[in-house]
C-alpha cells in the first residue's frame, strides 16, 4: 500500500526534520517521466536521477561514461512528472572535478535547464571544496561518501570501503568535512553498517544508505534493481521488490506467439465501419487501378 501523498512538495526543512524526528527517508532512482511519477505516487521522499543511468539507461559498461547533456536530458523527462518528492540529480564525471568554478556552473545548469533542487556529488578531500561552492552559489549539495562509482577503479573495484579504523576515520572526517562546506545529506555507500551508524550519529544532516545498514537516515536503491529489470548477481545490498524482467519477459512472449497464431488483434481490438460506408469505398476503388500515385 502507498503511503498518502503529501499536500506540498517535499522541502529540504522537511528532510531536515525527518532526520530530527527519526522518521526514514526513502530515496530512488528515477530515469524517465514514468518512472519518477511512479516514484511519486508511491510516496518516494526523493526522486534522485542518478549517473546510473549510464549502465542501466544508456548501455554503457558504467557511469564514467555519461555526459552532462545526456543527465540534463533524463532528468528533464523525470522532473516532469515529479510533483512531491524532491528532486536531485548526480552531478557525473567531469562535471565539477576540474574546479570550483566549473562545479557551480554545471550545477546551475542542472538547476535551469532540468529543474533541479538539488546536486549530488561524490567524494570528500578535494571534492569538499566543490560541496562549498555549490552550496554558496545557492544550490542544495548532498555529498557521497564510500564507494564511490566515478572512482571505483582507484579505490580498487566496486569494493565495500571504511573497513579498516584508517579508513573508516577517514570517512568520519570527510563526513563532517561535507557537512561543514553545507552540504544538507550525505549518501554513504557500502560502508560497513556500525560505521555508517556511528557517522550518521556524528552528524546533523542525515545520511542515505545504499549498503550502509539501517542506521543511516534513509535508503536509497536503484530503480533496476529494487524492481528486478536487471539481471545477473546484484551486490549484496540490493533486495528485489519485484520481478518486472520476468513479466516483461512473460508479456513479449505472449504477444508473439499471439501474433503468430492470429488470436491477436482480435474482434475487439479492431475498429469498424459501417456497412453503407464500406460498400461505398468498396465501389468506388473496385473499379479502380492505382499506377504510380494517380488514381486512373
Amino acid at each position: 500500500m502507498t503511503e498518502e501523498r503529501r499536500a506540498e512538495p517535499l522541502s529540504l526543512p522537511d528532510i531536515a526534520a525527518m532526520k530530527r524526528d527519526g522518521r526514514k527517508i526513502v530515496m530512488v532512482t528515477a530515469y524517465d517521466a514514468p518512472s519518477a511519477r511512479l516514484a511519486d505516487e508511491a510516496g518516494v521522499d526523493i526522486v534522485f536521477v542518478g549517473d546510473s543511468a549510464a549502465n542501466n539507461v544508456l548501455g554503457y559498461p558504467d557511469t564514467t561514461p555519461i555526459s552532462m547533456d545526456e543527465m540534463i536530458m533524463l532528468a528533464r523527462a523525470a522532473r516532469r512528472t515529479t510533483q512531491r518528492a524532491f528532486f536531485l540529480v548526480d552531478m557525473p564525471l567531469g562535471a565539477f572535478q576540474e574546479s570550483d568554478e566549473g562545479a557551480v556552473h554545471h550545477a546551475i545548469r542542472f538547476v535551469k535547464e532540468a529543474g533541479a533542487q538539488g546536486v549530488k556529488l561524490e567524494g570528500g578531500g578535494p571534492m569538499v571544496a566543490r560541496a562549498r561552492a555549490i552550496a554558496a552559489a545557492g544550490i542544495p549539495v548532498m555529498g557521497h561518501l564510500g564507494l564511490t562509482p566515478q572512482t571505483a577503479t582507484a579505490l580498487g573495484g566496486y569494493k565495500a570501503q571504511g573497513r579498516t579504523g584508517a579508513n573508516a576515520r577517514q570517512l568520519y572526517v570527510d563526513a563532517l568535512a561535507l557537512q561543514r562546506a553545507g552540504c544538507f545529506g550525505i549518501v554513504l555507500e557500502a560502508v560497513p553498517a556500525r560505521v555508517a551508524t556511528h557517522i550518521s550519529d556524528a552528524l546533523a544532516v542525515p545520511t542515505i544508505g545504499i549498503g550502509a545498514g539501517p542506521g543511516c537516515d534513509g535508503q536509497v536503491l536503484v530503480w533496476h534493481d529494487l524492481l528486478g529489470i536487471n539481471d545477473g548477481p546484484m551486490p549484496r545490498f540490493v533486495k528485489r521488490y519485484a520481478d518486472v524482467a520476468g513479466e516483461v519477459r512473460r508479456g513479449l512472449a505472449t504477444f508473439t506467439a499471439e501474433v503468430r497464431d492470429g488470436t491477436f488483434p482480435s474482434t475487439e481490438h479492431t475498429y469498424k465501419i459501417s456497412d453503407e460506408e464500406f460498400e461505398l469505398f468498396a465501389s468506388e476503388t473496385s473499379s479502380a487501378v492505382i499506377a504510380g500515385d494517380d488514381w486512373i
